[in-house]
């Protein structure tokens, strides 16, 4: 890549091309858990790199040799070793094959790619009530930076986390759920379904009727949003009635992705490359954007 190019690249707010990125590597599955009837989870491990470096937000191409390539979510914190996590649903071929595959197999992976949350946007969360809101399998791109922040909870005034899906047997990573219950102290978890069973003992509903339930203020809150499109027009509603600033709110667009370089044209949305200046946006930068929202 020219200097002239990278400079131009620069200007569109897009990412510097790493070459290297254009280059699948190879990575080893060491654990697999079933989530739900579409859904898997998986940890991997490196060979060819020490740590994977990835920011919260971010996600990587994954490769089915012979069939073709993916963009998923990195569902893992960011860590010093070589190891990373991601959940899959199967939705096409790409998907499906990697939820035939077993320990110890070997897979391809691209990245990471994409805007996470900046070291800029994760300083402004430091000592201000963070408001996760999670809508479905939105919670695969939120886990990693909740656990991240849960880990480092002291360095937060509350940690409030409101999920919703459609049945309780669409909930994912249960047995996270149930801990998170149990730490108390500034960390509080909300749980809402459409369609509850007879075991069901929290809220029904969509996910907006859990926000009366929650005490912040709007001043000293980031609120963090991850979930289906159609969610958000009903919760930055929500979040607007209580006051809450469009720069205290960051919104998590995955779509569309494709090539994850800016090159194939294929996420974008009127002037934005999704796979590069997304999937995560601060909403005062986006509002105006009618159809990235």
């Amino acid at each position: 890549m020219k200097e002239g190019n990278n400079n131009m690249r620069t200007k569109l707010n897009l990412q510097p091309i790493n070459e290297k990125l254009y280059l699948p590597e190879p990575a080893r599955i060491i654990a697999i858990e079933t989530l739900a009837e579409k859904e898997k989870f998986f940890r991997f491990e490196l060979l060819e790199r020490k740590t994977l470096g990835n920011r919260p937000g971010q996600f990587l191409q994954v490769s089915a040799l012979g069939i073709g390539e993916a963009p998923i979510s990195i569902t893992s914190a960011p860590s010093t070793d070589n190891t990373f996590e991601m959940s899959i649903r199967a939705v096409g071929d790409v998907t499906s094959k990697f939820h035939t595959l077993k320990v110890g197999d070997i897979v391809h992976i691209r990245g990471p790619f994409g805007n996470g949350f900046s070291d800029g946007a994760l300083q402004k969360m430091q000592n201000k009530h963070l408001l996760f809101i999670v809508g479905g399998i939105g919670i695969f791109p939120a886990r990693s930076l909740i656990n991240k922040v849960l880990a480092e909870k002291m360095q937060y005034k509350k940690i409030t986390i409101l999920y919703g899906c459609k049945t309780p047997k669409d909930r994912m990573y249960a047995d996270e759920l149930d801990k998170i219950y149990k730490i108390g102290g500034n960390v509080e978890l909300l749980e809402t379904v459409d369609c509850a069973d007879e075991r069901w003992t929290c809220g029904i509903g969509v996910i907006t009727t859990l926000i009366p339930k929650i005490t912040f203020d709007p001043h000293d809150t980031i609120a963090l949003l991850f979930g289906p499109p159609i969610m958000f027009k009903f919760v930055l509603k929500s979040l607007s009635e209580k006051h809450m600033a469009k720069a205290n709110i960051y919104v998590d667009l995955e779509r569309r992705m494709k090539c994850g370089v800016g090159k194939c044209g294929h996420c974008q949305v009127c002037d934005i490359y999704m796979c590069q200046e997304g999937p995560v946006f601060n909403l005062a930068e986006v509002e105006s954007n009618e159809e990235l929202l």
